[in-house]
């Protein structure tokens, strides 16, 4: 799968991107870019291990992997469960399900003001959605979000519910039917 996107860059100027499934290269610019920057800089996603979910997505179709690259290079990455998760809300109808979600360090507003390039991470909620809409759950989509990360969503108003329990207190977010 590929799509192409357009994206703004620091100086507000429309860039070309590609999304397209998560690949060798871009779980290379993870471990030898993205990792020791996000080590350094201390990020919550420091740890996560993007070659695990890429294999994992490789042996289940419950999983799926995507990228954003930019000039060669990774801006951005997500991983998804398509088949399991359902609604927290009382209908429990299914939902694509955001399992991780990241924007290269440099994209990150919090690491590099302004950041390299804007709207990484909503193209990959947008895009969840899309794959939402394409799998017939009608763009519902639902994650948990890192404390750090809650502030994103709300500005994407992402409908917010309470901390789970069963997922070590992070706040669950979901976007329900879209209506069209």
């Amino acid at each position: 799968m590929q799509r192409s996107i357009q994206l703004l860059n620091g100086r507000g100027e429309l860039v070309t991107g590609l999304l397209c499934d998560m690949s060798d290269r871009h779980l290379e610019d993870f471990e030898t870019i993205w990792q020791g920057i996000l080590s350094a800089t201390d990020q919550p996603d420091r740890d996560w291990r993007w070659d695990y979910k890429g294999r994992q997505a490789d042996r289940d179709a419950r999983y799926e992997t995507y990228a954003i690259e930019v000039e060669e290079m990774t801006q951005g990455l997500m991983f998804l469960e398509t088949l399991w998760h359902r609604s927290q809300l009382p209908q429990r109808h299914r939902l694509v399900y955001v399992e991780a979600l990241a924007a290269a360090p440099w994209n990150r507003q919090l690491l590099e003001d302004p950041p390299y390039f804007r709207g990484i991470g909503r193209t990959l909620l947008l895009f969840a959605r899309q794959r939402s809409l394409e799998l017939n759950y009608g763009g519902r989509i639902g994650l948990h979000a890192l404390p750090g990360s809650e502030g994103f969503y709300r500005r994407n108003q992402m409908p917010e519910y309470e901390a789970d329990p069963h997922k070590e207190g992070l706040v669950y977010f979901e976007y329900g039917i879209l209506q069209r």
